[in-house]
């Protein structure tokens, strides 16, 4: 593969850059001389029947040259008016794009920070995506709003194409979908995705190897094989249209069938993989573990948690930026603590009493019982001995090492048992109470301290 790789890598990458940038200035020329409010209905006329066909001739020819000589379809792509959007399933990295080639440059959702890209941000613009910040809810809102009126325009706009799941796995299994592509209550067409290669090199995921290592392996091959299949056209019962989570969930579950994998309830909490244990998230791995790898190649733990929870108790504010953690850390060079708070949050800031807490807990720096009391402390906002709801969501959050965001249930159930106080909070708790937790919470919630 070596060998293969030292000659077709710059051949195919050289070919298929120079097809990805001639991409560039025809997908800028569709749309250019719109005004806004022409660029808000869709591209109709001269500049679709010209444009479209040589963007996804391009397209395709820069799949062609990554290894992806052909493309095998099975079933029919259904019509806008029949299925206004395309579920695809699994989402397994970058690659799956090409499927977009497959049904004719459909239009796509996608974060709004993308626009800016180059080369990138041209096709989305060519595409009319509809762009979303996560970062702001008045954004996601609108996306919401968009989408909805896209997909019951009754033919108006385009079709869309959406990977309900999200976010890249290896495909062994279809984690929980998003209800994006299901709120509007319209049909909607299932899509599979299959790579029946021996060496799989397509896997671009949340853990394994990088983005370059991927494009390396699969232009390394003679070809790549892949297979996109159209299954019929899944029609929503009413009480789907009336509750976009069934729906999603049903859709998953009929995929996965299709795919002989699991349907699970995992979901991505940052990082991680997730699945629900009442209202809590956990996840499959605590983002503490890698923290805890990071960290140790410079200070000692101990000492770096009891000088940051002292911190913790010292400010109003727990939110740190990455510069203040590198220097709470001791670090001359930021790349590691902007690693570690990309672990636990999707901006450059991170809550300093969820790294502590989490960390602790995975690490066993501490006993239960006292760190209970520090994380009660550290959250008691009011500092009037009791937790509120959006205490007990944070604290949660902190032992468990990702964000919580359904925990009402577990604070009615704590709530009916007295005040939440520090002492119902240790009780409530312990497993002998609650359902036996997961190998990363045992050491938690036991009566004897986990260690390393």
């Amino acid at each position: 593969m070596i060998l293969l790789g030292c000659i077709f890598f710059p051949i195919r990458i050289a070919l298929a850059v120079l097809f990805f940038l001639l991409v560039w200035p025809i997908a800028r020329l569709r749309l250019a001389g719109l005004s806004e409010a022409d660029r808000a209905r869709p591209v109709e006329g001269w500049r679709r029947w010209l444009f479209h066909p040589i963007v996804l001739f391009l397209s395709r020819g820069v799949f062609f040259f990554t290894g992806f000589l052909w493309i095998k379809v099975k079933g029919h792509q259904a019509t806008q008016q029949e299925a206004p959007v395309l579920a695809v399933a699994p989402h397994s990295g970058f690659l799956d794009m090409l499927v977009l080639c497959v049904s004719g440059l459909p239009t796509v959702v996608s974060r709004s920070e993308n626009a800016n890209l180059p080369v990138i941000g041209a096709l989305l613009e060519f595409n009319q995506s509809v762009l979303v910040s996560r970062k702001d809810p008045e954004s996601r809102r609108k996306c919401v709003t968009q989408i909805k009126e896209r997909l019951t325009s009754s033919g108006y706009w385009p079709q869309m194409l959406m990977f309900p799941e999200g976010t890249t796995t290896n495909g062994q299994a279809l984690i929980k979908f998003k209800p994006g592509a299901f709120l509007a209550g319209v049909p909607v067409q299932p899509v599979l995705l299959h790579y029946p290669n021996k060496l799989d090199t397509v896997r671009w995921t949340w853990k394994g190897i990088s983005w370059l290592e991927c494009l390396w392996y699969t232009t390394s091959q003679f070809y790549t094989n892949v297979t996109v299949e159209f299954l019929p056209v899944y029609m929503p019962s009413q009480q789907e249209k009336e509750n976009p989570e069934l729906y999603a969930d049903n859709v998953q579950k009929l995929m996965a069938k299709a795919l002989g994998v699991p349907a699970t309830d995992y979901v991505m909490e940052g990082l991680f993989p997730a699945t629900k244990l009442g209202g809590l998230s956990l996840p499959l791995e605590s983002p503490a573990g890698e923290t805890l790898k990071l960290l140790k190649r410079h200070r000692c733990v101990c000492v770096l948690m009891n000088t940051m929870i002292d911190y913790c108790h010292s400010k109003q504010h727990s939110m740190v930026t990455v510069k203040q953690l590198a220097s709470l850390l001791g670090l001359a060079d930021e790349k590691t603590a902007a690693k570690i708070c990309s672990l636990y949050s999707k901006n450059d800031t991170l809550d300093l009493r969820q790294l502590c807490l989490s960390v602790c807990t995975t690490a066993g720096l501490r006993s239960p019982e006292a760190l209970l009391h520090t994380a009660f402390m550290l959250y008691d906002s009011d500092g009037d001995g009791l937790l509120s709801a959006v205490d007990l969501s944070g604290l949660m959050a902190a032992l468990v090492g990702v964000p919580q965001y359904n925990i009402a249930e577990m604070y009615t159930e704590l709530t009916t048992r007295g005040q939440p106080t520090e002492g119902h909070c240790d009780t409530f708790l312990k497993p002998t109470n609650r359902e036996i937790p997961p190998p990363h919470l045992t050491h938690l919630l036991s009566e004897t301290p986990h260690t390393h």
